[in-house]
């Protein structure tokens, strides 16, 4: 199972035993019926249609519902097991956990583990499980099944009486209940060899072989294909692959995804001693992985060792580490995206802003936080840097969108400066998020609909004369301009100096919007005419838009006023 599972609940009692099955199964989305439910990750309003097109996209599915519910629901896009993700009812108390559909996608594996946790006995129907203590259709993870097709006869001899010779290494197939014998009439061959298959012997290929690559390599797809049928060998035996930290190549991760494995890193202590006796950075990670010499190799940038057993990449090195910058939006979390809301449920840690993490609110719970002062944004980034260097996911916290003032660039100019190379593995993404300005618009009518600019007010890190140029070009070239950080204990004389600039351009009862604490307790907006702008008016949680010569006002009856910018010059 390499999918998050989706838990899907239809009422808030449900929800408790929701929350005891995701403690084991860390990634899976809880989805619930809007009205009826709260504190889930996704509300949905059709069960039907959210549950079948979660099905046809693969995702297990556990519904704390009755299994007849579940079977109706999904009975329409039942077609082949092959595909079929995993499919579960439990027991709306947690009494009951029962697999329905997809056994060869481990269901009672998941079965077992959702079980253990609700401290019940899962209702597994499956004779051959039950009686040989083991799924031959659905292998544990680290093997894989080469003849399915074969099984079904070969598990039903087995049931009748049949004995299996077993050639290779497996142990959970010596520990299970399977008649064993070095003279049966079945064999299980476990190898990570190319062999044809025929019907009264099962193959699995085991996950011993390790692909390390360091450097550039053209064609790199092409190579290893080349390289694994030259030493015939199953690339469904293929573990992962494997590099130092610092050969950041997309050789890596292109051959990693044509052949669905994960990638691993080691870091330079982790390889310092075996490339002291002279081996490549590739070949030292092929060693590192498996234990073994690699194999030969026409390349001094990718080398594949085989290991005597299947071993789990994910014990192995670290795994490529991530950023993500993120945009929380002003405030209030209903303008957090879901993309945010999902990097945060990922994240293993989140950096920022003490009040920005605040504002993420529960969605931080079991989190490693890095709080730092709002002004030591350099070494905020470092930090994150750092910490996703070391396999780490990593959400930068900003509030608004990240972009627009805000971390994204104190990240990228980080990573210009000072270019470590164990950076350049990371994969770093930036999630956009709701501005300011954009809220502060919407809040009031669309002060923003034809075209404007943003400036921020903080001399900090650009000279007062550059501020003042952009503020006269704005003004003089009619734009609504969206002023950032407008006023702060030690900026005072900034804010009435800009509108006395934009007093040369703008008549003084040019529409102005004052914003602040958007999305947050306290949220107050209102509009002023531009002559009473003063420092008085604002501060570091203020956002401020100034009109433009066209920008209107419409008086409504309870007393409130909109505030927009037409679309067209023209006069009505």
């Amino acid at each position: 199972m390499n999918v998050a599972p989706a838990i899907v609940v239809l009422g808030q009692n449900s929800v408790t035993v929701a929350r005891k099955i995701i403690s084991v199964l860390p990634g899976a989305t809880l989805y619930g019926l809007e009205g009826r439910t709260s504190e889930v990750d996704v509300n949905f309003t059709n069960f039907g249609e959210t549950l079948r097109e979660l099905f046809v996209q693969g995702r297990p599915l556990i519904g704390i519902c009755a299994t007849g519910i579940l079977i109706r629901t999904l009975a329409p896009v039942i077609s082949d097991k092959r595909q079929e993700p995993p499919v579960l009812a439990v027991a709306e108390d947690g009494s009951a956990v029962v697999p329905l559909l997809g056994g060869l996608g481990g269901v009672n594996d998941l079965a077992r583990r959702i079980a253990e946790a609700l401290d019940v006995k899962p209702a597994i129907t499956t004779t051959g499980d039950l009686r040989l203590g083991t799924t031959l259709l659905s292998p544990p993870p680290g093997y894989h099944l080469a003849n399915p097709d074969d099984a079904k006869k070969f598990i039903s001899d087995v049931l009748a009486g049949a004995q299996v010779k077993l050639e290779g290494i497996a142990p959970w197939l010596s520990n299970s209940k399977l008649p064993i014998d070095p003279k049966g009439d079945l064999t299980i061959q476990v190898t990570e060899r190319l062999v044809t298959p025929t019907a009264n012997c099962l193959v699995y290929h085991p996950a011993t072989i390790a692909i390390a690559i360091s450097g550039m390599i053209d064609d790199a797809v092409a190579l290893v294909h080349q390289l694994l049928a030259d030493a015939k060998l199953e690339k469904a035996s293929v573990a992962g692959i494997f590099a130092p930290i610092t050969a950041a190549d997309t050789a890596i991760h292109t051959v990693a995804s044509a052949l669905k494995v994960p990638v691993r890193f080691f870091t330079p202590n982790q390889l310092e001693s075996l490339l002291s006796q002279g081996y490549s950075p590739a070949q030292a990670a092929a060693i590192a992985a498996t234990g073994t010499s690699p194999l030969s190799s026409p390349s001094a940038n990718i080398a594949i060792a085989i290991a005597p057993q299947a071993i789990d990449p994910n014990t192995i090195g670290q795994p490529r580490g991530k950023l993500a910058i993120i945009g929380t939006g002003p405030g209030g979390s209903q303008w957090m995206s879901p993309e945010v809301k999902e990097i945060l449920k990922s994240a293993t840690d989140l950096v920022g802003y003490k009040t920005y993490l605040d504002l993420v609110g529960s969605l931080a719970d079991g989190k490693e936080r890095h709080e730092s002062d709002n002004r030591e944004e350099e070494a905020r980034a470092k930090m994150a840097l750092d910490l996703a260097a070391s396999g780490r996911y990593v959400a930068v916290v900003s509030s608004g969108d990240p972009g627009i003032y805000a971390m994204a660039t104190a990240v990228f100019e980080v990573c210009d400066r000072y270019a470590k190379p164990e950076w350049d593995s990371i994969d770093i993404h930036v999630a956009p998020g709701i501005s300011a300005m954009q809220a502060a618009a919407a809040a009031i009518g669309a002060p923003l609909g034809h075209d404007f600019c943003a400036i921020s007010l903080s001399d900090i890190l650009k000279p007062w004369s550059a501020i003042a140029q952009r503020i006269a070009a704005a003004a003089e070239a009619d734009f609504v301009i969206a002023f950032y950080n407008p006023v702060s204990k030690e900026r005072t004389w900034q804010l009435a100096e800009a509108r006395n600039i934009l007093l040369r351009h703008r008549t003084p009862d040019t529409p102005v919007v004052l914003a602040r604490n958007l999305g947050r307790p306290g949220q107050t907006v209102k509009a002023i005419a531009l002559e009473q702008l003063t420092p008085a008016s604002a501060d570091m949680r203020t956002i401020i838009l100034v009109g433009s010569t066209k920008t209107r006002t419409i008086k409504r009856r309870d007393g409130n006023i909109w505030v927009y910018t037409p679309r067209r010059y023209t006069e009505y």
